[in-house]
């Protein structure tokens, strides 16, 4: 799995942020931005990152190629997060499944979308065939950046997740064939 053309500098209308690959020393700046973000934008992953343990696997993850991620930065601030999740070991080894994380200070900026854009081009980059998106039934802006990349709605899983008020939502799936997808947009593979 290959993530050569990072770290680099992205512009949006509104910002400059720089991508780059995890470390291994990134687990605290990772945790206080997990805590800082609504409990509501953490409904959507398997696992809860604002705990330790969840980190640390996730960064031992992306060491061991089961995840390819970035991290977004401000003026030093990481702000935004992203991970291209694969499991070769499965019965899907060709499908990867695209999750973003972004800061409230950094909504809104176009930051979101640059993210996804990126982690689908690493999923192109290194042959994923489908990826799937999962999110929350009210995230609208996160449907509409993936709806423009060529996803659409596979399911709707109803009260799928539970808070930690113990209220249940759903959740929706949506997926995208890859090659579709970047011979609409002009992408080569």
């Amino acid at each position: 799995m290959t993530q050569t053309n990072f770290p680099k500098s992205v512009s949006t209308s509104k910002g400059e942020y720089k991508l780059r690959v995890p470390k291994a020393g990134d687990a605290r700046g990772v945790l206080a931005f997990a805590k800082a973000l609504p409990p509501h934008d953490l409904l959507y992953l398997r696992r809860d990152i604002s705990q330790p343990p969840v980190v640390d696997a996730w960064l031992v993850a992306t060491q061991e190629g089961e995840s390819l991620s970035l991290l977004a930065e401000h003026d030093g601030e990481l702000v935004g997060m992203s991970a291209l999740m694969l499991d070769r070991k499965s019965w899907s080894p060709h499908v990867g499944e695209i999750r973003v994380l972004i800061a409230e200070t950094a909504r809104g900026k176009g930051l979101g979308r640059v993210m996804v854009q990126e982690t689908f081009a690493l999923a192109v980059s290194n042959g994923i065939e489908k990826i799937i998106a999962q999110m929350t039934l009210d995230q609208d802006g996160a449907r509409a950046v993936f709806e423009e990349l060529g996803f659409q709605q596979e399911a709707l899983l109803k009260d799928h997740v539970r808070d930690r008020n113990g209220e249940d939502h759903d959740i929706i799936i949506m997926s995208c064939n890859v090659a579709t997808a970047t011979s609409l947009m002009g992408v080569h593979r």
